[in-house]
């Protein structure tokens, strides 16, 4: 049995996997949608992207969003490592 999602439902769901970074399995066990209907709904918004500019602009973005998402978390793990050695050597000039 086939079942049918709204547009604005498979939009969220590409979403969270393009600029989120979820996995389709992860994606797929928790909105109860098969890793093929997912898989399916981002081929298709890809191929979209290649007719429309604003499917191509809205791509564009969430792979930038993702990117900076990624770096982010890159720089506060580099931060924090970073105020440890700081209080570690405070500790020792002490």
């Amino acid at each position: 049995m086939n079942k049918h999602y709204e547009p604005e439902f498979k939009k969220k769901i590409v979403h969270l996997h393009l600029e989120e970074g979820r996995t389709v399995q992860g994606l797929a066990a928790e909105y109860s949608v098969s890793k093929a209907s997912i898989s399916n709904w981002v081929h298709q918004f890809r191929k979209e992207c290649q007719i429309s500019k604003e499917a191509k602009a809205d791509y564009d973005s969430m792979k930038e969003n993702l990117k900076l998402k990624k770096q982010l978390a890159e720089l506060q793990k580099e931060n924090d490592f970073l105020k440890k050695v700081a209080a570690f050597f405070a500790k020792e000039i002490d």
